[in-house]
């Protein structure tokens, strides 16, 4: 293995051990947001995404980008949350193929009842992993990385 395979490794094993650490979190987030709030860590997302635009509605390929979804699955889970009451769509004024979400008191509701369990789970998984060796390095990184708006 020359220099460059070892480099492809390397990356490789980091991707992996940040993969490892993503899905303990979010099992453990599925796991706590399910038995308490009956919301799943995507439609948490959904809705702590759109309670942080202060009074704002988002586009729905910016709900895409902050899920990481697809526009279809976006849509779908669109669809979902505001079959439940949580979350309302509004056609743009000026651009009548635009369509906002924003979300209801209902969802802000549930939210607030959420977030509790969403942070304290978050806690517990992050400190479950800090006793994996292979992780551990990774959660210490955590409260370093500054994400540039």
């Amino acid at each position: 293995m020359g220099i460059k395979d070892d480099a492809v490794e390397v990356r490789a094993q980091g991707w992996r051990t940040l993969a490892a650490l993503h899905g303990l979190i979010e099992n453990e987030l599925e796991r706590g947001l399910q038995a308490e709030s009956k919301l799943s860590v995507v439609e948490y997302t959904v809705l702590d995404a759109l309670s942080r635009q202060d009074g704002w509605h988002m586009r729905m390929q910016q709900l895409a980008r902050a899920t990481a979804l697809s526009p279809s699955a976006t849509t779908r889970l669109v669809n979902r949350l505001e079959d439940r009451g949580l979350l309302t769509r509004i056609l743009c004024d000026d651009d009548r193929r635009g369509i906002y979400t924003e979300l209801t008191a209902s969802g802000s509701s549930l939210l607030a009842e959420a977030r509790p369990v969403h942070d304290a789970t978050l806690e517990r998984a992050l400190e479950d992993a800090l006793a994996i060796p292979e992780l551990a390095p990774l959660v210490d990184a955590l409260p370093r990385l500054h994400v540039r708006t």
